[in-house]
């Protein structure tokens, strides 16, 4: 763990902060949320959500977040809330997320996206503004980070590292989007990415492109090695597998108007060498690899508000997942350092349980592993002095 949020995500002091929205999953989060129908005429796929400290908590009650509570199913609920845009402002979105168990495909990654008068149908072709979170299938394994720009959705040009590691830990995902159009991302307030969105994620055309006027010369040779014309083939070299069997004869009764022509059996050539090739030499008029000179792109136009939405308005989350029994807590929306902060205070005091938890069973479970390991050990000494003994038996 590094030291505090506010010594990360560094920034200019906002002196009036607001949350926009603010979520923990206590009492009554039933009817600030609204369940999905989304697989309608396939209820069956549809996953069941549950409140659920997990197996390692400080306090039962508080400790509870909303959790998968079913294998291979769908799962999808959101929250609206008063709509608001992030124009010249800082944007934190920042969650807890806890695996249980290895979910070993799915996702645990929430959405946010713009005011719908519908949420009844929230799910995968919903439209959303940031996708943000740790997502896995077997091997592969990333922290998602995916913007909504012109109408399409654009992934981080290289990926995110995943660091959902650990059955029954809290895990927290801290997304800070400034109106520099710069981008930090920290999970479990250790930072893991900072970068620009003009940069890392192709939101905009390149800045310059290959002039497709410029073509390669005629003369141009770009084959680093030719064939040594002065090499020739050695008169000795032999380049046939197969030979005919110099032992082999037609046999006597063999009659070429009732058998045909006799073909003689062949054996495998002693003296094959494989094809010939001639030897590969340095090209003299080698010039490189040819490249079109780089002038700029005629379309590329920048834009200073990448980072801005005019509308958001709902978060939630959309996820498969194989075996379930992820737990989503506290939830905040604000354009506050101070107030993110704040809350990832309550995750720390509860990693710190777990992380407590964790090494108690760790340990127990290497010692217990350690005794039946002597235990295995000491019958196996058993075992070898009772043949001892009655192999001492049966000489007598």
């Amino acid at each position: 763990m590094c030291g505090m949020l506010g010594g990360l995500l560094l920034s200019a002091v906002l002196i009036e902060g607001k949350i926009y929205f603010s979520e923990t999953f206590g009492e009554g989060w039933q009817q600030r949320w609204r369940l999905s129908t989304w697989k309608e005429g396939h209820a069956e796929k549809m996953g069941k959500w549950q409140t659920s400290a997990g197996k390692w908590y400080r306090d039962e009650v508080e400790d509870a977040g909303l959790q998968t509570a079913e294998i291979m199913k769908f799962y999808a609920i959101s929250a609206s809330f008063e709509p608001f845009s992030n124009e010249g402002k800082e944007l934190i979105v920042q969650y807890q997320a806890k695996y249980e168990k290895d979910l070993a495909c799915g996702g645990g990654y929430l959405k946010l996206g713009p005011s719908t008068e519908d949420l009844s149908k929230f799910g995968d072709s919903t439209k959303y503004n940031i996708m943000f979170g740790p997502d896995q299938c077997n091997a592969e394994k990333r922290t998602h980070l995916i913007f909504r720009y012109g109408g399409r959705n654009f992934l981080k040009k290289a990926e995110l590292p995943y660091k959902q590691e650990g059955e029954g830990l809290s895990h927290l995902y801290t997304l800070h989007l400034k109106p520099d159009n710069t981008v930090r991302v920290l999970v479990d307030l250790d930072k893991i990415y900072e970068g620009s969105l003009k940069d890392d994620w192709e939101m905009l055309p390149p800045r310059e492109i290959a002039d497709p006027k410029d073509q390669k010369p005629s003369d141009w040779l770009d084959e680093e090695m030719m064939e040594d014309p002065a090499d020739v083939k050695p008169p000795d070299w032999v380049e046939s597998k197969m030979m005919v069997d110099p032992k082999a004869g037609k046999p006597e009764e063999w009659d070429e108007e009732e058998d045909g022509e006799w073909d003689a059996p062949k054996i495998e050539n002693p003296n094959f060498k494989g094809p010939w090739l001639p030897r590969k030499i340095p090209n003299p008029d080698y010039k490189g690899t040819w490249k079109a000179r780089i002038v700029p792109n005629p379309d590329f136009s920048d834009d200073p508000d990448l980072y801005k939405y005019s509308d958001i308005g709902y978060v939630g989350f959309d996820v498969w997942q194989v075996k379930g029994g992820t737990i989503f807590d506290n939830i905040i929306i604000t354009d506050s350092l101070k107030e993110a902060e704040d809350m990832a205070q309550k995750w720390k005091a509860l990693r710190e349980v777990e992380d407590a938890a964790k090494k108690n069973e760790d340990e127990a479970q290497a010692k217990a592993f350690e005794k039946a390991k002597a235990a295995r050990a000491a019958r196996s000494k058993e075992n070898k002095a009772g043949d001892t003994k009655n192999e001492k038996k049966d000489e007598l």
